[in-house]
Formats: structure tokens, C-alpha cells, sequence
């Protein structure tokens, strides 16, 4: 049996957002990781970005030194959320271009272990088959 076609979704637009399953990011290009990524510390800590002594730091130097490092290119004071700095073409820095799969996976972000649970339309994601590129 042929498998069904799908068009690619456009991430700007949620109406072209498919209901999500697990079988779709096998062959998706991985578009969820061009979405901007916000971590809070917790993240930063178990990806291995800080360690676990500067919990205590102020947030706003952790922010500074990794915005420095280009691993961040926003943080939000009031909430203390970090947002991961993304490619020119707006890939997660932790996206490896050929295989399109994340290279922290195991240590990944809280955000994209509940994506697409939480994110812009829950329950859907953007997905664009490999094909289409």
C-alpha cells in the first residue's frame, strides 16, 4: 500500500500544520528546529552549557556569556528564558545540516521534548518531507 502524500506545511501559517504522529519525523526535514528554542537554566545545566554551581549566579551574566559565545541571541529578564541562537537560515545551532537531526538529542531542551504537546498549535506540527527540502 502507497503511503498517502502530504503536503509541506509553511511554517508561518498553523492552518497548513499536520495532526501529529510519531512516524512523521522520520522523513520530516525537521522544521519544528527552526522555531525559536526558549530554555530556562535547567536546560542549559543538562545540555552542558553551565554548570550546576552557577544555578546561583544572576541569570542576566549567564545570558551575557553565552550571548558572547553565540549560543544565545535573546533573553527575557522578567522570566528568565533564554532563546538558542539560530543559523541564517534559521536552523537550531544544534541542528546537524546533512542528517537533520539534532546533535543534543538525549540532552535536549525541555521545549523541543514536549514539542509538539506545547508550541504554536498543539497537537500539529510543520512538517515538510525530505523531498521537498
Amino acid at each position: 500500500m502507497k503511503k498517502p502524500v502530504i503536503a509541506a506545511a509553511d511554517i508561518d501559517r498553523l492552518e497548513t500544520w499536520v495532526k501529529y504522529k510519531d512516524s512523521l519525523c522520520r522523513d520530516c526535514m525537521a522544521s519544528c528546529c527552526t522555531l525559536p528554542v526558549e530554555v530556562r537554566i535547567g536546560d542549559l545545566i543538562r545540555i552542558g552549557l553551565v554548570d550546576e554551581f552557577e544555578r546561583g549566579e544572576p541569570a542576566k551574566q549567564i545570558a551575557k556569556r553565552l550571548m558572547k559565545d553565540g549560543i544565545v541571541e535573546h533573553f527575557n529578564h522578567k522570566q528568565e528564558v533564554f532563546t538558542l541562537t539560530r543559523l541564517a537560515n534559521g536552523d537550531c545551532l544544534y541542528l546537524d545540516r546533512k542528517t537533520r537531526l539534532c546533535t543534543i538529542y538525549a540532552k535536549r531542551p525541555d521545549t523541543c521534548r514536549n514539542h509538539p504537546r506545547i508550541g504554536p498549535r498543539p497537537g500539529y506540527c510543520a512538517y515538510r518531507p525530505k523531498n521537498q527540502g
